[in-house]
C-alpha cells in the first residue's frame, strides 16, 4: 500500500502519522498541496513537486493553506480528481468543502436538527447592522474561511460594529455573525474516528475565545451520552473519516454545536488525555 501526506513535512500531525503508518511497516511520503500541477490530456494528470499522485493507494489530507479563491478551489478539484480516480483521500473533499466553509457547516447542522447557535450571513452591510442588533447587539464576528480562533471578532457596540463591518466592506468579505452566548469561557472538543468519540477535552481561557491556539488550556474530559450521540450526529452530517467537534455549553446550561473541523488537530488532547490519535486514525484507514 502506498501511502501519501498532503502537508508541510515539519508538521507535527504529520510527522506524528508518518511515525503511526511505520509501526505497521507502510513509509509516508509528504507532499505540498501547493505544488500541485495537473494536465488534462497528458500524463501524469496529477503531481506534486515531481511525485504523480495517481500512484497512491491513500492520501491523508493535513493542510489547505489559505489563498485565494481560485488557490482553494483549484486545490479541492484535484481532491475530488484523486478521488474519482479510486484514491481513498482522508477526509474526502466533500467534507473538506463542508467543514471549511462556515455558513455550510452551520446550514447543514441546523437542517439536521442539531442546535447551532442563531447566526446571519450576508453581503450587504446594512443587512450586517441589522443582524447586529437582530441577534441582541452582542456578536461575534467571524470568517467564513478560518481556523484556530484566526480573525474572529466580538462585538458588542453599535459604533464598533458600525466600524468593523465597513472594513469588511471594503474587502468585500461575507459578513458572518454569531450571537454572542456566554459560556464561562469554556467549550468542549470531541474527536471523532469513524462512528467513535476517541477523546474528549474541556477547553478553558481568560477570554471568551477558548481555542488551544489563543492560550486555552485543557482537560480531559468524559463526555455524557447526550453529548457523545451529539458529536457523533455533527461528523456524520458532515461526512468525516475523522473530526473535531466543537460544543458550546451557554450558561444557562444549553448545548450547541459551533464547529466541526475537517482537518482537526489533536496535540494538545494527545497531552492532556494520552490517547494516540494518529495511530487510531491510521487503524481506522489502512487497518
Amino acid at each position: 500500500m502506498k501511502v501519501g501526506i498532503l502537508g508541510s513535512p515539519r508538521g507535527w500531525h504529520v510527522q506524528a502519522l508518518q511515525r503511526a503508518l511505520e509501526r505497521r511497516g507502510l513509509e509516508a511520503t509528504c507532499l505540498p498541496i501547493t505544488r500541485l500541477v495537473a494536465r488534462i490530456a497528458d500524463r501524469p494528470w496529477l503531481r506534486s513537486r515531481e511525485e504523480a499522485l495517481d500512484s497512491y493507494d491513500v492520501l491523508f489530507v493535513r493542510a489547505i493553506p489559505g489563498g485565494s479563491l481560485e488557490q482553494i478551489i483549484f486545490r479541492v478539484d484535484a481532491l475530488h480528481r484523486l478521488e474519482n480516480a479510486g484514491i481513498r483521500v482522508v477526509n474526502p473533499p466533500t467534507t473538506i468543502e463542508r467543514t471549511v466553509d462556515k455558513y455550510y457547516t452551520s446550514s447543514l447542522l441546523e437542517d439536521a436538527g442539531l442546535p447551532t447557535p442563531r447566526t446571519v450571513v450576508t453581503e450587504r452591510f446594512d443587512e450586517a447592522l441589522l443582524a447586529f442588533q437582530e441577534l441582541g447587539g452582542d456578536v461575534v464576528v467571524k470568517p467564513l474561511f478560518g481556523s484556530e480562533g484566526r480573525g474572529m471578532v466580538r462585538v458588542s457596540d453599535q459604533d464598533t460594529a458600525y466600524r468593523v463591518f465597513r472594513a469588511l466592506e471594503l474587502g468585500r468579505y461575507v459578513y458572518y455573525l454569531q450571537e454572542f452566548i456566554p459560556h464561562y469561557n469554556e467549550d468542549i472538543r470531541a474527536f471523532v474516528i469513524g462512528d467513535e468519540v476517541v477523546a474528549a477535552m474541556v477547553r478553558r481561557s481568560d477570554s471568551w475565545k477558548t481555542n488551544v491556539a489563543q492560550g486555552a488550556e485543557a482537560e480531559p474530559l468524559t463526555l455524557s451520552a447526550e453529548l457523545e450521540e451529539m458529536s457523533l450526529r455533527a461528523a456524520r452530517v458532515l461526512g468525516t473519516v475523522y473530526a473535531g467537534v466543537d460544543i458550546l455549553r451557554s450558561e444557562d446550561g444549553d448545548f450547541y454545536v459551533t464547529e466541526v473541523n475537517g482537518i482537526p488537530g489533536w496535540t494538545k488532547l494527545q497531552k492532556v488525555t494520552g490517547v494516540d490519535v494518529a495511530d487510531l486514525l491510521v487503524a481506522r484507514v489502512v487497518g
